[in-house]
């Protein structure tokens, strides 16, 4: 019971948090949603809530809608989110989650810059946006949105592109997404990713959705255009981070990644293990560097012993006496 209260209570923070920033909500909820439901279906639970949060979004700021936008956005959305959620069925997203980790982490500059950055990217015509442009956006969000759960952040720049006002953001995202994220639904029943629990999960996700959404209807007229920007750009920045240590954790614990470190009197060594492969740095006597790759064998054990490194090793010496040179084990 403790727990689906937290889911609440976070959940509702989290898409408040969401409607002012641009996105978010997701990336904030997935580690708690893990607590709940197996990880496979996590995306699904989270799809259930965003779904109902863009409902609410869309009653509550209709007539902000950009659907010019829309148009060309939601045709190649859908086919690519059917792309993304079939990938998910067959494959672990965490090594995609790191990388999308990196690339919000790169918005630190925008932190420091006085004045957001205003960019009007509109067609010849100076009314819609290039329709390729916005074609090839859908594709790609909703490719990352069927195979993650939750990408909104990465598209923020999107939407600040195409200046529009904080009340359009809001609204537009949410009709770019209401039909991405039934389809996912859907997508993820079929795919047997969803379940009663995962249901229980997304119901509190969906009711707390709602409930931030007429909050947020009274709350967003106040916050300035400049304000609403800058917390995009801090929750793009946090959400990063919180990508890439949860990404980071899941991999050293899936694929065996450890850091190992030795000091003896005439020898220092270092190494970093993945699955089999094994990247060591050795400092022997006589001024004598090591650098070597091995294929490590699981009977020997999980360490690598650095005095008879495990078969299918490759060693390139560094030495001020005998130059450069290697040998393969």
């Amino acid at each position: 019971m403790l727990l689906w209260s937290l889911i609440f209570a976070v959940s509702t923070l989290a898409f408040g948090l969401s409607a002012v920033s641009g996105g978010g909500a997701g990336l904030i909820l997935m580690p708690l949603l893990g607590l709940a439901v197996p990880a496979a279906q996590v995306p699904a639970a989270l799809s259930i809530g965003t779904a109902a949060s863009s409902l609410a979004r869309i009653a509550a700021f209709r007539r902000a809608v950009r659907w010019d936008v829309v148009r060309h956005f939601a045709p190649t959305a859908l086919p690519f989110a059917m792309l993304g959620a079939w990938a998910l069925s067959r494959m672990d997203p965490v090594y995609l989650n790191l990388l999308l980790g990196l690339f919000l982490v790169g918005n630190v500059p925008l932190l420091f810059r006085r004045t957001p950055h205003m960019v009007n990217d509109k067609g010849a015509d100076g009314g819609t946006p290039h329709q390729a442009w916005l074609s090839a956006i859908g594709a790609a969000a909703g490719f990352l949105s069927g195979f993650t759960g939750a990408v909104g952040l990465l598209f923020n720049g999107f939407y600040y592109r195409l200046g529009l006002r904080k009340e359009e953001i809001v609204a537009t995202r949410a009709a770019n997404e209401i039909m991405l994220h039934l389809l996912k639904l859907a997508l993820y029943g079929a795919f047997g990713l969803l379940d009663a629990r995962g249901l229980a999960a997304g119901a509190a996700v969906a009711a707390a959705a709602i409930l931030s959404s007429l909050l947020m209807r009274r709350i967003l007229p106040y916050l300035h255009e400049r304000l609403f920007r800058h917390v995009g750009h801090v929750a793009t920045v946090a959400a990063g981070v919180a990508m890439l240590v949860a990404a980071g954790g899941q991999i050293a614990r899936q694929d065996r990644l450890a850091l190992h470190y030795a000091h003896a009197p005439t020898q220092i060594a270092a190494s970093l293990s993945w699955r089999r492969h094994v990247f060591a740095v050795e400092w022997e006597p006589h001024d004598e560097l090591e650098l070597s790759h091995s294929i490590r064998d699981w009977t020997l054990g999980d360490r690598p012993r650095a005095a008879a490194p495990p078969p299918h090793s490759y060693i390139l010496h560094v030495s001020p006496h005998k130059g450069l040179y290697d040998t393969r084990i």
